[in-house]
């Protein structure tokens, strides 16, 4: 699903995230380390959305609390959530934060808009 594009996340994606980003992997990693750079855990989310290779159902909440290796992030941005006894990876396109963190929300939503404006890395 394709949205109107914004020239506030615009230029925040290409000027903070992939700018000097000309391949597929220097684009994921410009990703990669500006999410987990950037986010504090642990936080709060919900499932906004059901995903094929994740076991969430859409309103589940979550405990995000970090992020997996680079190398698990090389075609999708995935976050680590406590589940049951384990930590499990989910993509973060799946997930909308519940806590009152607004730099925390700015993040992901540059996420769902790059996905949403049919990005890829």
């Amino acid at each position: 699903m394709m949205i109107q594009e914004d020239e506030e996340i615009e230029e925040r994606i290409m000027m903070e995230i992939v700018v000097d980003a000309y391949s597929r992997e220097e684009r994921a990693m410009g990703w990669y380390y500006y999410i987990n750079d950037n986010l504090e855990f642990p936080f709060r989310a919900k499932c906004i959305k059901k995903r094929s290779i994740s076991p969430l159902k859409v309103g589940q909440e979550v405990k995000v609390i970090g992020m997996p290796d680079e190398s698990e992030c090389e075609c999708d941005m995935f976050v680590t959530i406590e589940y049951g006894k384990d930590a499990l990876g989910v993509p973060l396109s799946q997930l909308e934060i519940i806590d009152d963190k607004p730099a925390l929300k700015r993040i992901i939503t540059d996420w769902h808009y790059w996905i949403k404006m049919g990005h890829e890395f």
